[in-house]
Formats: structure tokens, sequence, C-alpha cells
């Protein structure tokens, strides 16, 4: 019998039972994380059992899911409903655990085949499309809304009106955002990791490529526990415990990567109207709430609290630090204006990825035989998005200028070796 080639047993140190662990330990990341956040937002108190498939839901639009609200009032009514937002605290950990898991096998090599890598990431795809499947078919659940023992209450009684929404998820695209989600993930943990081999043919790419990309997730995680420290503080000293961790392990990333670009000078526009809110912050809040789209920047939050101009240091120094740390991990013959290439182009595409996945679209009503939205409890609107172009252009400009300054200091550091 031949022996085998040093290909075949790479590929035989990880194979299926590895990518079974990998996926199986990514989605009980993503489950536990959303389960505890819904727990602590009070949603285990939803009626018919409907708790793990709103944790199945939250699972899934974390990755991109498509989730379909549906309403139905019977025969003289009509209820609508809507929403578009991704819990990226759950988004959160399960990238790190699937790109942990996805890095594991393939430590402390140089260089691997496109088959290898191609077969590596097959077989984590394969799985994680099953399991995305089997929670894609477990999101769906329907809400009966009461209308209470006042007018409106007797007004749905006489007219037989019961109104009820619902939600499923849209298979197919479920899995089509859920793939890509994935290659995006598994990707980004091979551009990130030092240690981690590419392909012979993608080995120049790296010295521009990865120290971009490392100082690019160093920033993001570096936001997010800057507000996991606020949150907690908060927590501790102003109670509502339940609501901050309720924000922590769903929303926290959405908070603190939206105050990074407001931080760089970029404006979003929003809305919230009737019994929606943002629950932390309190100042968003106060901004957003009315009956028609405001601005949020600096200038509209600073109307309501002078501290959020803090944003602006917090993000400087951010961004002069890992510009630093991404000079310092670069080779020494780059230049200083390579780096701000770098670094601006690096942050451009940061700053879009926060705006893509940070937008905020929730609504529903109710009206009766055609007329109006009958408001109070049963209606509402919730509104947040960037103005994309402005921000991305601040971005390359912070990036050019913070790279620049960042890479001279760098200059006297003593390089390890190439990047």
């Amino acid at each position: 019998m031949s022996a085998r080639t040093p290909s075949g047993q790479a590929l035989a140190r990880h194979g299926w039972v590895q990518a079974v662990a990998v996926v199986l330990a990514g989605l009980i990341a993503m489950g536990v994380t959303a389960a505890l956040g819904l727990w602590a937002a009070g949603a285990a108190d939803l009626p018919d059992g409907a708790f793990p498939r709103v944790v199945a839901a939250t699972v899934v639009t974390s990755v991109g899911g498509t989730i379909e609200l549906s309403g139905d009032a019977g025969g003289l009514a009509d209820s609508s409903a809507g929403l578009t937002v991704i819990p990226l605290s759950v988004t959160l950990a399960g990238a790190l655990v699937l790109a942990a898991g996805f890095l594991r096998p393939l430590r402390h090599r140089a260089v691997a085949g496109a088959r290898e890598l191609a077969g590596w990431a097959g077989r984590i795809a394969a799985l994680w499309v099953l399991g995305l499947l089997g929670l894609a078919l477990a999101a769906r659940q329907t809400f009966t809304i009461a209308l209470g023992d006042d007018t409106l209450g007797e007004i749905g009684d006489l007219f037989g009106i019961t109104p009820k929404v619902g939600f499923e998820t849209d298979v197919p695209l479920t899995l089509v955002f859920g793939l890509l989600w994935l290659a995006g993930v598994l990707v980004l943990a091979l551009l990130v990791a030092r240690g981690a081999p590419l392909p012979p043919r993608l080995l120049r790419f790296q010295e521009s490529v990865r120290p971009a990309a490392y100082a690019m997730v160093v920033l993001l995680l570096s936001y997010v526990a800057l507000g996991l420290v606020i949150a907690l503080v908060t927590a501790a000293t102003r109670g509502h415990a339940a609501e901050t961790f309720a924000v922590i392990l769903l929303g926290l990333p959405n908070l603190v990567w939206l105050a990074f670009t407001i931080g760089l000078g970029a404006s979003w526009e929003g809305q919230v109207e009737g019994p929606f809110g943002l629950p932390m912050p309190h100042v968003l809040d106060e901004v957003l709430r009315g009956p028609d789209v405001s601005t949020l920047n600096l200038s509209t939050l600073a109307e309501q609290d002078g501290r959020v101009w803090w944003l602006v240091v917090v993000d400087a120094v951010l961004l002069l630090t890992v510009a630093f740390l991404m000079a310092a991990r670069s080779p020494r013959r780059m230049r200083a204006w390579q780096h701000a290439v770098h670094l601006a182009v690096a942050l451009a595409l940061t700053v879009l990825m926060v705006c893509l996945v940070g937008r905020i679209s929730a609504h529903y009503g109710l009206s009766v035989l055609g007329i109006g939205d009958l408001g109070g409890d049963l209606g509402g609107e919730l509104l947040l998005r960037p103005e994309l172009w402005s921000a991305l252009g601040l971005a390359v400009l912070w990036g050019l200028v913070a790279g620049f300054i960042g890479a001279l200091p760098a200059r006297r550091v003593r390089r390890r070796g190439q990047a």
C-alpha cells in the first residue's frame, strides 16, 4: 500500500467528526446567548410555549436569515408587522466560536493547499446548512394580540376582531445568507490569524491584508469590551440589571459600533414612535422619538448630553492604537503612506459592514374598517439607517490620518519576522 501524502494526512486530521464538533459548538454558543438574552428581556413568559421558537428565530436572524411577519385580524380589520434587525451579540458569539474551531486544526503550519482548505470548509458548510435548516423550520409561531377591556376591546368583540401576528422563516433565503455569512467568517478568520496557513498563491497578499484585517477586528472587539464594562457598571450602579443584560446578550455590538461610527462624524436617520424604544443609552431614544424622522449624530446627541464628544476622543485613541499595531505587524520596508492607505481601505470596509448590519426597521399596527392605525400599544415604529456615503468618506479620511501617524512610532519596533 502507498503511504499517505502530507496533504492527505492533514485532511484526515480534520474530518467529519471535527466538523460536527465545530458546528455544534457554534450553534450552541449562539443558542445559549440568544436564550439568555431573551430570558433577561422577559421572553420566557411568551404564551403557547413560544420561547424556543423565538430563540431559533433570533439565531436565524443573527446570521442574516429572513424572518417574515404576518398579520390577521379577521374580515373587518387588518394587522401588519415588519421586522429587520440583526442581534449582533449572538452573531459575534457564533462567529468567534466557529472561527476558533475552523482554525484549530490548521495551526502551527505555514502553508496549506487550496484543496485541503476547501475540503475542511466544505465539511463545516454542509453541516452548517443542516443545522440552519433545522432552526429555520423551527422558527415559526403565531401570537394573539389582546385588545384589553376598554372601548377598543368592546369594538373588537362587537366586530369579531381577533388580531394575530405570526412569524416564519424564508427558508431558501435563510440558507443562502447563512452560507454567505459562514463563508465571510471563515475567510476573515484566515485573514486575521497570523499563524493560519494560506495557499501558496495567496501568500503575497498577506503582508498588506493580514495586518489591516487584524487591526480592524481588534478595533471592533475593543469597542465591544469597552461597552461591556460600561454596561456592567450601569447595571451595578443604576439598577435595571435584567434589561441591561438583555442588551448585552442581544445587541451590545449594535450600540457600540453605532457609537463608533458616530464618533467618526457619521450621521444616522431614525425614528422611534409608539411603545418601541431603545433601551440603552436613553439619550438615543430622546433624540429619535417623535412623529418625524430625526438625524442622529454628534451635534444632535450633544444637545441632550455633552459627554458624547468623548466618542471622538475614544475613536482617535483606538484608531491610533490599531494603526500602530498594524504597522508593527507589517514588514519594515513598508512606508507610512502605504500604512495610511491600507488602514483607510480597511476602515472604510469596516464602516460599510457596520452600516449594513446596524440597520433597524420595525413596525406593527392595527386598522379597523380600513381607517388608519389605532395607535396606542397596538401600533409603533422603529427606524434606524445610516447616511452611507458620508460615513464611508469620513472613514477614509480618519484611516489616512490615523494610519500615517500610527505608523511613525512603529518604525522603532523590532519585528520578529515577516507579516
